[in-house]
């Protein structure tokens, strides 16, 4: 079995984000009702997953070595395509999805899972803003 490494623990990649432990996933305490915090109720949107999906694509990318032309060469996909769903702009088929990480040589699930922990990372900093804003 590899060991395994993620993005997030590339502080170079991702100076705001930090691993806990040793998994970067950070999982819902089932006890605690998701009440909204994060979303118009609480004036702060959610990230968006084609946001998050290009900035751990793009990471992945330059993790790789590689630049955005000789990616898209790999992937079958236009360069203009790739940097537009690389800056969160443009979706991603799940067709498409598999041929860029087939490219990168990383699973569909690795990048999923970084997104995840991406999106869960910034969920928790906005919830300790709002403890911090509480108390004030």
């Amino acid at each position: 079995m590899r060991a395994q490494t993620t993005i997030l623990d590339n502080p170079a990649l991702f100076p705001h984000h930090q691993s806990q432990g040793n998994s970067p996933v950070l999982r819902h305490d089932s006890d605690t009702p998701l009440d909204g915090t994060i979303g118009s109720s609480a004036g702060t949107p959610e990230p968006l997953l084609r946001e998050t999906l290009g900035e751990a694509l793009r990471a992945f990318r330059v993790r790789a070595s590689m630049t955005l032309r000789e990616l898209s060469d790999v992937a079958s996909v236009s360069p203009g395509y790739l940097s537009e769903i690389e800056r969160g702009r443009k979706e991603v088929s799940s067709e498409l999805l598999a041929s860029v990480c087939h490219a990168l040589g990383v699973r569909v699930s690795d990048v999923l899972l970084e997104c995840i922990s991406i999106m869960a990372l910034e969920a928790e900093a906005v919830d300790f803003r709002h403890e911090l804003d509480a108390t004030v």
